[in-house]
């Protein structure tokens, strides 16, 4: 079968953030530090090969971008300043691009405008819905934060959240039955038995949920400061979704609930602040480049944490009109995160490098079988 070559590819990732991967020639050095890299796996090298030859379509289908963590080590042991670690987190843009099918990555990524002008006008539709929502709804009073006769009562947000949550996680398993076609499918591919998707699952939330693999970087690779984070925002994210009633009720406080929303809340706005500050100081391999995706990720975040905060120590503190203006303000940051963030941006990684995980496992497991070998196992080790 013949392969096609884009000999402008290398130009594409740049616009994703790819610095100097011409000073590469192929020296194996940053393969050889990687501790994650293995047979069938082997990375940076290969990718960066890749995308110097301008191979598309194996780009597209390959897995070794996601099975990178950016220690940063790649970078380091570069004999050239080539950079691999950071070419491999444009890779995951590129990728993250490719499998969706909007097109709305690829704009975000590749324009920093792009991004920041559908926060804005997501935030603006927000903040104009809601207003406009609570002040008609009989008649609004900014006075009543929760209740009969609410501004912005907690069932009608609920349903809202549900809605908008609903076509989020639609437009996200689109995608990434995209990255499940790209990376399993195709002739190059080798067949995968039903059952081996059934016997290694459980692949799926072991990765989602410790994000073990991290702790294998050492020292190089903030593995809990990482976990803490994502941990968190998983913490609130169902707090949102399944309990959004009992966070709203007061102005007592239901343990419960806000004791998970408390440490919760904490855990976000100190990781996220922590990842500030070694982007500024770029004192760490992985912080010494940052995409503007990358801050938009983080200021949202902690914007959206933050006001969180403010509007519930207002209604706590008996204040309901400023606790309602600071829920419209907090609305207004959670909604461009999710719609613009989740799906087509940073956040998605999170559903993208499990599936990678253990599409990983399950190529692995094929080509030994093809080869009348042994699988490697695959680090972290996890019976199936």
């Amino acid at each position: 079968m013949a392969v096609r070559m884009n000999p402008g590819l290398v130009d594409d990732l740049a616009r994703y953030g790819a610095d100097d991967v011409t000073k590469c020639f192929q020296c194996g050095n940053c393969s050889a530090a990687c501790p994650f890299s293995q047979d069938p796996f082997i990375f940076p090298r290969k990718p960066m090969r890749y995308l110097q030859m301008g191979l598309e379509e194996r780009l597209r289908s390959s897995l070794e971008p996601w099975l990178c963590y950016y220690c940063g080590e790649c970078s380091v042991e570069c004999p050239r300043g080539a950079e691999p670690g950071e070419t491999m987190m444009s890779m995951r843009r590129w990728l993250t691009a490719q499998y969706d099918f909007t097109g709305l990555s690829r704009l975000f990524y590749r324009s920093w405008k792009a991004e920041l002008l559908a926060i804005l006008l997501v935030s603006l539709i927000t903040g104009a819905g809601f207003l406009t929502f609570g002040f008609l709804r009989g008649g609004g009073d900014l006075s009543v934060y929760d209740g009969p006769g609410a501004f912005l009562p907690a069932g009608a947000v609920h349903v809202f959240d549900w809605t908008m949550g609903g076509a989020l996680l639609a437009l996200l398993l689109v995608n990434c039955l995209r990255m499940w076609r790209f990376t399993m499918g195709g002739e190059r591919r080798p067949r995968v038995p039903a059952g081996a998707y059934l016997r290694h699952l459980l692949l799926l939330p072991w990765h989602f949920f410790t994000q073990k693999r991290y702790a294998e970087c050492g020292e190089k690779r903030p593995w809990a400061t990482h976990l803490v984070l994502m941990l968190s925002y998983v913490t609130i994210l169902v707090l949102v979704m399944f309990f959004l009633r009992d966070l709203q009720f007061g102005p007592e406080i239901r343990w419960s609930v806000h004791a998970l929303g408390y440490v919760a809340s904490i855990g976000l706005i100190t990781t996220a602040s922590l990842a500030i500050r070694g982007r500024l100081k770029k004192d760490a391999p992985y912080h010494k480049h940052s995409h503007e995706s990358d801050w938009a990720f983080l200021v949202l975040l902690v914007f959206v944490a933050s006001t969180g905060v403010v509007q519930h120590v207002l209604h706590r503190a008996g204040l309901p009109t400023a606790a309602n203006v600071a829920y419209l303000v907090h609305l207004m940051g959670v909604v461009p995160m999710l719609v613009v963030e989740v799906p087509f941006s940073k956040w998605s990684h999170l559903a993208y490098r499990p599936l990678a995980m253990y599409f990983a496992r399950l190529q692995a497991e094929a080509l030994a079988a093809r080869a009348g070998r042994p699988a490697p196992e695959p680090k972290p080790q996890l019976a199936t």
